[in-house]
């Protein structure tokens, strides 16, 4: 079961039209940044051979081959210039980047303007005469979405020609679209605004749901579902945006090394990780420094802190960090009792016993191994009044 706000619902437009209420989410950027951070400045253009879109790319195009980078809008807005100022970090980093939609464009977008976009940029490259001619690398290509657009990045994601993809504060909307995940064979991410984000609880849910072995990141950080895409070249999810893509699409190991690893550089900064089946493209893990003292020895324990993340009327988000011990875990059982009259009725990152009253959570097959004060954390959604329950953790 998901939750499906009367907002975030909307979302499921991302083959038919959008709501206006949906619509509201996302604006154009009240001044874009010309250029981005990136070596090559940055701007963006429209092609009659390709309606309603728009591209942003180097000013100068660089003697090494674009990547490409299909995106779709936050409210599957027809604006092409939604995402602005992210999309234009992007390209300043030597990508190219097109948006559904026209720059200032009115209306909404569908899933198949990705595919149009992706085969606009084969045929450019292979043309005599363009500008891009050998000058896009066909061969890695990225698809990807902010909220409702996310949604329309998952309907192409089994593309044969995408390389990965990116889930920007999204999620599926339906277990009956679960087949979407269920057919995912490429490295995906997700960025999402944490748990005040409105598409957290559906994003966690998908992450819970991938299919076992995919190289899967997610990262969250807590800023709600707008994210930073207006900020100045795109904010933290503009750098960050970058850093995958220059791993995902230009095999930058070093760049890699933000995503992999239980020390990864996200790790070690303000996002919120997890990885799943992540190693650098030459196949193997990063490297860590070596333990100076011997791990401690005892009988392994572990914590669990229970939050409130958002409550409304007659339901709420929740989240149960856990933290071992002194000593290593390799599995985790959470004891949960919930108020009165609460019941959950969606959980990711653990597998549940019970619905109301005292149930156990117990750790996925990803997250039960924590070294000596690692955390790891679960959440779910409930009905009724999330304030007041109590949580304990022992090993197992």
């Amino acid at each position: 079961m998901r939750r499906r706000s009367k907002i975030y619902a909307g979302l499921a437009a991302a083959i038919v039209p959008v709501t206006s209420v949906i619509m509201a989410l996302s604006g154009t950027p009240a001044s874009a940044a010309v250029g981005g951070s990136g070596p090559y400045p940055a701007d963006y253009e429209t092609s009659t051979t390709l309606a309603n879109h728009t591209i942003f790319r180097p000013q100068t195009l660089p003697s090494e081959r674009l990547p490409i980078v299909v995106w779709g809008n936050g409210g599957c807005s027809a604006n092409g210039l939604s995402q602005g100022n992210f999309l234009r970090e992007i390209a300043s980093h030597g990508f190219l980047a097109i948006a559904n939609g026209a720059p200032n464009g009115s209306g909404s977008t569908t899933s198949q303007m990705l595919t149009q976009s992706i085969d606009w940029a084969v045929a450019e490259n292979s043309r005599q005469g363009s500008k891009y001619y050998n000058k896009i690398d066909t061969s890695k290509v990225a698809v990807a979405g902010f909220s409702c657009g996310g949604l329309e990045a998952y309907a192409v994601s089994n593309d044969p020609r995408v390389t990965t993809t990116g889930i920007f504060s999204s999620g599926l909307l339906n277990d009956a679209d679960d087949y979407q995940l269920r057919r995912l064979t490429r490295p995906i991410a997700y960025f999402v605004g944490g748990p005040s984000d409105i598409a957290y609880p559906n994003a966690m849910d998908d992450w819970g749901k991938l299919p076992a072995g995919l190289p899967a990141f997610m990262g969250n950080l807590n800023v709600g579902h707008g994210g930073t895409y207006d900020q100045t070249n795109g904010g933290e999810f503009g750098r960050v945006a970058t850093l995958y893509f220059t791993w995902r699409l230009k095999g930058d190991t070093t760049t890699g090394r933000n995503f992999v690893g239980a020390d990864c550089g996200l790790c070690r900064s303000q996002w919120s990780v997890q990885q799943k089946n992540l190693t650098l493209d030459d196949g193997t893990p990063p490297t860590t420094p070596p333990p100076t003292t011997p791990p401690p020895t005892g009988t392994p324990g572990c914590t669990a802190v229970y939050s409130v993340q958002d409550q409304w009327n007659g339901g709420f988000v929740a989240n149960v960090s856990v933290t071992a011990g002194t000593t290593a875990l390799t599995g985790w059982r959470v004891t949960l009792t919930l108020p009165g009259g609460a019941s959950v009725s969606s959980l990711w990152n653990g597998v549940s016993s019970g619905t109301s009253g005292t149930i156990t959570v117990a750790n996925q097959s990803y997250n039960g191994r924590l070294a000596a004060g690692q955390a790891t954390s679960f959440g779910f959604q409930g009905t009724g009044t999330g304030s007041g329950a109590t949580a304990s953790c022992t090993a197992s």
